[in-house]
């Protein structure tokens, strides 16, 4: 520090004040002892304060250790320890080249890393991690980064949802059973942000999420794509519009960068979701994961869970019901994944907060959809950043929020978005002039779906939400997949694709075949959308009018389980109702003939996944895992 000035950079929409501490250097610095640049964009100190600075960090470490240990640190049940089980604690972490002094009472704060090769949405994140450690250095504190089960939706079989509860309690289990004061969670691909935040709720220790970022736009043929456009290549090429050579040219042309899906699919869902909830800073979402600002984010992200262990802020305090609330609104507003509910469901059930399906659709049902993103509008992920992120959107649906949650950065929803302003109305509309009135999720009963099903009415036909057609059966994927190109299949444009037994229990794991593809001579008549029922999911990327998470599922056996070929199904989005047209006593004739079609496993994580899931409307967890165990251990390993 001798000799040299150094600086503080405020970059744009990611200042300190939002994080809720104020750096060292800001703190210390006076009119006199800074010279501060009018532009407000640098903080420099003179080589005459540097001797100050030193003394402020001594000050501000003795000080901090005093805190931390009148707050009694759960780091101190093994790093504080005399005699032979201090000895152990400490001495085979210093073969990492860590100093005595590392272990005198400053918070340790875990980075909990879903980096994998495997992931390629989360390539990125031994680069990110390192950001996040500059700032729980700068905060005083000890940063340990460790590994957990990465989920990489886009190569995992048979489903990566097979695995979301697995991968959760692997992280309930490393946060519990080591010497970590705070966590922050690195999220990104579709199921690691769920896994991670289910995992983290139940120890709830001071946690803070920081998000991998979405990849750039892809470029093909001059025109902006992402992960969406998958569907309509896939359906081009099975009509002949679209060549082999063409489609490699996309594949070439999609996936340009770092990052996770750049549109508004299941993994920008979940991190507007975190953000909305209050989980991470303000801007988490949408900056690009090429854009240097994602490490500026993670960097002060280290620097805020230090503070946050300092005041003892935990998960319960951050997760309320009005959090939800409002969690459901954003998602309403940005045209989100319906894979949102079934995580926030569970995530719910984790962190003791009463929340139902019907909740959905109550709390969006009156929500606009502001955000002109795919799948259900025009743009993308890192145009919504540029517009001005969750936080701009925010603003727009302050009438519809509960301002006063409290968020990871010490403050609340209203403080963070009050300053911000959208930069493009084209991506972020208003309330008062929405891209679509209809939003958010519609949530259907009846004698299809007893326990509930829900559609997502922004990115249906408007022309299907009220439909009654026949049902032509998919007994399961096998079946699905050896006839939906049949030339001789008996379906026409009115007619209902229902695919069965690819729900939690019956698949199992759930995957994300519910868009199902429209028929082959169907395509060639030029149609693009016909209604489609499943007790499976759809990808946050797909689109259409799509029945998805019948409950309960086929493999229970239910009147799902029954529907028949030629059977009448009527669809009424505006009432909510999903209708099977066949009697009560037929159908209880064919439960008594129904024989399951579904596979037990008989060992295994599978074979414990079977018979331990709940129902979709339930969140798909696993029973013996709602609730949370907290953070105590009670005994030692010597």
């Amino acid at each position: 520090m001798d000799g040299r000035s150094f600086f503080l950079s405020d970059v744009r929409r990611i200042r300190p004040a939002n994080i809720g501490i104020t750096p060292p250097f800001l703190a210390l610095a006076s009119p006199k002892g800074m010279n501060r640049a009018r532009s407000r964009d640098f903080f420099l100190l003179k080589p005459s304060s540097c001797k100050r600075v030193l003394i402020f960090f001594a000050k501000f470490t003795a000080s901090l250790k005093d805190a931390m240990e009148e707050n009694n640190l759960r780091s101190r049940g093994w790093f504080g320890r005399k005699g032979k089980d201090g000895f152990i604690y400490r001495a085979w972490m210093k073969n990492q080249g860590i100093p005595s002094h590392a272990f005198d009472g400053r918070p340790v704060i875990g980075i909990c890393n879903t980096w994998s090769e495997l992931t390629p949405c989360n390539a990125h994140f031994r680069e990110l991690a390192e950001s996040i450690k500059h700032g729980v250095y700068e905060a005083g504190g000890f940063p340990v980064e460790f590994p957990v089960m990465s989920l990489g939706e886009t190569l995992i079989k048979p489903t990566a949802m097979l695995y979301r509860n697995l991968a959760s309690m692997d992280v309930e289990e490393s946060i519990r059973a080591n010497p970590v004061d705070g966590v922050v969670l690195m999220c990104g691909c579709d199921k690691t942000t769920p896994s991670l935040v289910m995992g983290a709720c139940s120890v709830d220790i001071p946690t803070l999420v920081v998000s991998g970022g979405p990849m750039l736009t892809g470029k093909f043929q001059g025109k902006d794509i992402g992960t969406s456009d998958v569907w309509r290549f896939n359906d081009a090429v099975r009509a002949g519009v679209m060549d082999q050579d063409q489609l490699v040219m996309a594949e070439e042309s999609m996936c340009r960068s770092r990052g996770h899906c750049a549109v508004m699919g299941t993994a920008s869902t979940m991190a507007s979701m975190v953000e909305s909830l209050g989980l991470s800073l303000p801007h988490n979402a949408a900056i690009p994961a090429a854009d240097a600002r994602r490490k500026v984010l993670a960097h002060l992200s280290g620097i805020r869970i230090v503070e946050m262990v300092k005041q003892n802020i935990r998960m319960s305090d951050i997760l309320t019901r009005k959090a939800f609330e409002n969690a459901i609104v954003v998602n309403a507003a940005i045209g989100g994944s319906t894979n949102f509910i079934i995580h926030l469901l569970a995530i719910a059930g984790r962190i003791g907060v009463d929340l139902t399906l019907e909740d959905f659709d109550r709390i969006s049902r009156n929500v606009p959809l502001v955000a002109n993103l795919q799948p259900s509008g025009k743009y993308f992920m890192e145009d919504l950043y540029y517009a001005g992120g969750i936080p701009a959107v925010m603003r727009e649906l302050e009438s519809f929020l509960h301002k006063d949650c409290l968020t990871v950065n010490g403050r609340t929803v209203e403080e963070n978005y009050l300053r911000e302003t959208c930069y493009n109305r084209d991506v972020i509309a208003t309330v008062e002039k929405p891209f679509n009135p209809l939003s958010g999720v519609a949530v259907l009963k009846g004698n299809l779906c007893e326990d509930g099903a829900v559609i997502k009415p922004s990115a249906a036909s408007p022309h299907l939400m009220v439909h009654t057609g026949k049902a032509v059966v998919f007994e399961d994927i096998d079946d699905y997949k050896a006839r939906i190109d049949d030339p001789n299949l008996e379906v026409d444009e009115t007619s209902i694709l229902v695919l069965k037994n690819v729900g939690p229990k019956g698949y199992p794991g759930m995957p994300e075949v519910g868009n199902m593809g429209i028929p082959k001579k169907l395509l060639a008549t030029g149609l693009t959308d016909m209604v489609r029922i499943s007790d499976g999911r759809m990808s946050g990327t797909g689109f259409g009018t799509v029945v998805l998470h019948a409950s309960p599922e086929a493999a229970l056996g239910g009147n799902f389980a029954v529907v028949q070929n030629g059977d009448l199904i009527t669809l009424d989005v505006p009432n909510r109702t999903l209708t099977l047209h066949v009697s009560d006593e037929e159908l209880a004739t064919r439960k008594k003939n129904w024989k399951s079609r579904v596979t037990f496993a008989d060992r295994g994580y599978v074979h414990l996944y079977q018979n331990h899931v709940q129902q979709a409307h339930l969140g798909a967890d696993l029973d013996f895992l709602r609730g949370g165990s907290g953070s105590e251990v009670a005994r030692d390993s010597h």
